[in-house]
């Protein structure tokens, strides 16, 4: 299927059913702890990788980390940073992220710090990162990899895999198996619209809430 529709029908959907679909695969895509900084926008899409790391950019750069991806990416990509180097230095920042809105970037995910926290809200820019701080980027840390493989979490990430990010968290789903997850992901909202419609209409809760709900996930094909 392509991934514009695999898109559009992950959009639909919340990060806890898309986690329940992969654990029932026996998989993990889900991440613990990024927070969402700025709007209280769900965003669904491709996603696009930077990696970053210690120091400046050897033999010296006049391109800030983060540029090259916002020109790469296509209308609606997510960009996904690792700023996993241990120095306090903020993987984004406001510039960026009114560049990225203008090419109708959906959002961006850092595992790491974010700065720049009021001007995303302003501009009314989804940004979800592991921590924030207001050192500057400049002469810390530099962008070492683009649409390398990275690490989120605990979580290996590739580009042009497909990630939703909500209230709750972030999970990654490989684009190989994508099509099966969404599949599975759905059948579990469809599952749980059910169970609200029968506890409003009267029903009790345990009985609603009973072993069909507490086996949903053990099979794992």
């Amino acid at each position: 299927m392509d991934s514009k529709e695999l898109v559009k029908r992950l959009t639909v959907l919340d990060t806890c059913a898309v986690s329940d679909a992969l654990d029932s695969l026996g998989l993990n895509g889900a991440v613990t702890g990024l927070v969402r900084r700025s709007t209280k926008e769900v965003i669904a899409g491709r996603v696009q990788t930077v990696k970053l790391s210690i120091g400046t950019t050897p033999g010296g750069s006049s391109t800030h980390l983060g540029s090259r991806s916002i020109e790469d990416a296509r209308k609606k990509d997510i960009i996904v940073v690792e700023q996993r180097s241990g120095i306090d230095a903020a993987g984004w920042g406001g510039v960026l992220a009114v560049a990225a809105k203008a090419k109708g970037i959906q959002g961006v995910i850092i595992e790491g710090p974010a700065r720049d926290i009021d001007e995303y809200q302003k501009i009314g820019f989804p940004v979800f990162s592991r921590s924030t701080t207001p050192r500057t980027a400049r002469g810390r840390i530099h962008e070492s990899g683009l649409n390398v493989e990275i690490k989120i979490g605990d979580v290996n990430v590739s580009a042009g895999d497909l990630v939703i990010a909500d209230g709750t968290g972030v999970v990654f789903v490989p684009i190989r198996i994508a099509e099966v997850v969404i599949e599975k992901a759905e059948k579990i909202v469809a599952l749980e619209k059910s169970m609200c419609e029968s506890v409003l209409t009267g029903q009790p809760i345990t009985e609603v809430m009973g072993k069909d709900y507490e086996t949903l996930l053990e099979t794992r094909n």
